[in-house]
């Protein structure tokens, strides 16, 4: 018995790998198998959806803040808001001292008043040099009948005075009077022409005040619009940030004292490498993540592309005509619009930092497109 038991243990010795290396090997091909059919998965899925998947982390929730400033310049009498507090639009936000603007407006007023009497007591003298010229003609008038009546006494006593019928002393006096009655004549025609030059020079004054009149009138107008411009409202509804204004401060006018943070018209800024818009167009969707909201996905849209990279809108934009040249990948803004739920668009604040992926499937076949058109 014992030695059929030591013939029988090396056949199981060599039985028992032949068995483990077989279960191996069947292993190992299922897991290239699998890893064929997973890679192969992969791929498809990626040509037919991964390579339209644009994604960028640089992005941010952004909105159209209004900064809110004084058109005039004053001491602040009252500040009506408070810090974060939400305001609708024409809500006043803050009053500055009146009493200057509304002095200006009372000056204007004078002024109003001073040159509307000035071009009353024109007119009224206008009226007064018309009843002046029509003396200084009635007065012409006589002057010239009396000029008539000596001259012609001179001419019927000139050949009486030379007959001897008249003496030539009395010829002499009539000719002394006639030559004064044409020199009256001449002075009144003068007092004529004098009296109406005098009704110009008052139309003048008339026109001058009536100038200064409107002239009044726009500055009352513009200190009206101070007075009005001494309370800040609310241009939009939206949320008060950043502010700086306090009661009593003096304030000049363009001074910032707060801003309105419209919250319901938020939207984010992807920047997004040259290299990812081939494809990009308004109107495809987004798909978001915002990081204060721990990875909660938020759609959103395609509104625009910015017409020019950022660094063309930079304050010193790049200029690579001097110098070495290196190339780098630039960025171009997108605008992309929020559809958030209420809940979540009330933790969205402009400056959150989130993540972005635009489908850009609906254009797939633009390059094929382009490639057919470049080569006919």
């Amino acid at each position: 018995m014992s030695e059929q038991q030591h013939d029988d243990q090396p056949a199981q010795d060599t039985a028992a790998p032949k068995r483990g290396n077989g279960r191996a090997k069947y292993i190992l091909i299922a897991l290239v198998v699998v890893a064929a059919v997973v890679g192969i998965w992969w791929y498809l899925d990626y040509q037919n959806n991964g390579k339209f998947l644009q994604e960028t982390d640089d992005a941010t929730v952004q909105a159209d803040m209004v900064t809110i400033a004084p058109r005039v310049s004053g001491y602040v009498a009252e500040v009506l808001v408070g810090e974060n507090q939400d305001v609708k639009a024409g809500q006043p936000l803050v009053r500055i001292d009146p009493r200057d603007a509304r002095a200006q407006a009372a000056q204007a007023e004078a002024q109003i008043a001073v040159a509307g009497a000035q071009a009353d007591t024109a007119r009224a003298q206008i009226t007064e040099q018309y009843a002046a010229i029509d003396q200084a003609r009635a007065q012409l008038a006589a002057a010239r009948s009396k000029a008539a009546y000596y001259a012609g006494e001179v001419a019927r006593y000139r050949p009486l005075a030379a007959s001897g019928a008249e003496t030539r002393q009395t010829l002499a006096q009539l000719e002394v009077t006639a030559r004064q009655s044409a020199d009256n004549v001449r002075a009144a025609e003068a007092a004529v022409a004098a009296q109406q030059r005098r009704v110009g020079s008052l139309q003048s004054q008339v026109a001058q005040g009536r100038a200064q009149g409107q002239a009044a009138r726009a500055q009352l107008a513009a200190a009206s619009v101070d007075v009005g411009a001494t309370q800040l409202t609310a241009p939009i509804a939206g949320r008060i940030g950043d502010k700086t204004v306090t009661i009593g401060q003096y304030v000049q006018a363009g001074t910032r004292l707060m801003s309105v943070v419209p919250l319901d018209r938020l939207y984010i800024t992807a920047n997004f490498k040259e290299t990812q818009l081939a494809l990009m167009r308004p109107g495809q969707p987004v798909e978001i993540e915002v990081d204060a909201l721990d990875g909660v996905p938020i759609e959103g849209r395609v509104e625009s592309l910015a017409p020019g990279t950022g660094a063309q809108f930079s304050l010193l934009p790049p200029q690579n005509a001097t110098g070495n040249f290196t190339k780098i990948t630039q960025r171009v803004p997108v605008r992309i619009s929020i559809a958030a739920t209420p809940e979540a668009r009330r933790l969205l604040v402009p400056g959150l930092s989130v993540s972005v992926t635009v489908d850009t499937r609906t254009a797939r076949d633009d390059l094929k497109k382009l490639r057919e058109q470049a080569e006919r």
